[in-house]
């Protein structure tokens, strides 16, 4: 997976000019149904629509938003695989939808259901706590827990939880584990003192810069953007990590062409900061991080693959 984790490095004029000749050869056969995975007002569900108004200046395409919500995604995933695949219908997910989340609930879905048009931005995952707590490293977390202070540890997905099960037993430690509903719910409940640590995915990035918050790990396989000093799972004795991205689908078998086309028209969005999508995906997510075609294919089947062995390690 690691050789997977780079961010595509073409110029946006190249971008742009790909797209333009893309929407010349292809465009959607109507409005399109955009389905979003996340609650309607966060920043998901911003970003999506702020992508959805900016192809519609640019290219004239028609998007009508629709919130479907529920299941890490899931919800999603069994609205859209029987949709019509001619590009008239996409949703917005994470990759975790078609991993951890996918592979976790045995419903009788699988990622080759879905067509994977392309990714916007990564995520900044971190485990943080309230400055006020005193801790500045993971290690005074884990003395803390080990002289028998409770650890709360907030998390917003069943992967997370085990995640934050593996950190615990890599260093003889036990959490208290509560699992929320998203990341505001996490931050919240850390600056409230309802919880001591949490996973957060770049929505701690104004409280770490400000000093409220610190960032004491990436969760991601490689060293977080704004703490690049804060250890990864891998030097915690962890095998797993959390790296995930926004993922745009479709139902299976979706013509190359409208992906393609698509893929590019998002891409470019999403890479332009002069553009809202653009901005709110620099400053909320550190940049935008596109995957396309045969590598976003290889990246969606190693997440699900390998969310058996996650699977496997949580329940020992």
């Amino acid at each position: 997976m690691k050789n997977l984790m780079k961010t595509v490095a073409a110029a946006l004029s190249a971008l742009v000019i790909g797209s333009a000749s893309q929407a010349a050869d292809w465009a959607p056969p109507g409005p399109v149904k955009l389905m979003i995975a996340f609650s309607a007002g966060g920043g998901a569900d911003t970003q999506a629509r702020l992508v959805a108004e900016a192809l519609e200046e640019k290219l004239g395409w028609q998007f009508i938003p629709e919130q479907v919500t529920g299941k890490g995604g899931l919800n999603l995933a069994a609205a859209i695989k029987d949709e019509p695949n001619d590009g008239s219908v996409i949703g917005m997910v994470v990759t975790e939808t078609l991993g951890y989340n996918m592979a976790a609930a045995n419903a009788g879905m699988t990622p080759d259901q879905f067509t994977p048009i392309v990714t916007t931005a990564g995520f900044q995952m971190a485990v943080v706590a309230a400055s006020s707590k005193g801790w500045t490293s993971f290690a005074d977390v884990v003395a803390a827990a080990k002289a028998g202070e409770d650890i709360r540890f907030g998390t917003m997905s069943p992967k997370l939880s085990d995640l934050a099960y593996l950190l615990g037993k890599a260093n003889d430690v036990e959490f208290n584990i509560v699992q929320v509903r998203g990341g505001r719910a996490v931050m919240d409940g850390v600056n409230a003192g309802d919880m001591d640590i949490g996973f957060m995915a770049g929505i701690q990035r104004k409280g770490v810069a400000s000093g409220d918050l610190v960032n004491l790990a990436s969760a991601l396989s490689k060293p977080l953007d704004q703490t690049p000093e804060a250890p990864t799972m891998a030097d915690l004795g962890v095998d797993f990590v959390a790296d995930g991205y926004f993922l745009f689908i479709g139902p299976a078998d979706m013509p190359e062409k409208a992906r393609t086309a698509l893929a590019d028209a998002i891409g470019s969005v999403a890479s332009d900061t002069s553009t809202k999508a653009g901005a709110l995906i620099d400053s909320a997510f550190g940049g935008a991080t596109v995957f396309k075609g045969a590598e976003l294919d290889a990246l969606v089947a190693g997440g699900y693959s390998s969310a058996g062995a996650l699977l496997d390690a949580a329940s020992e």
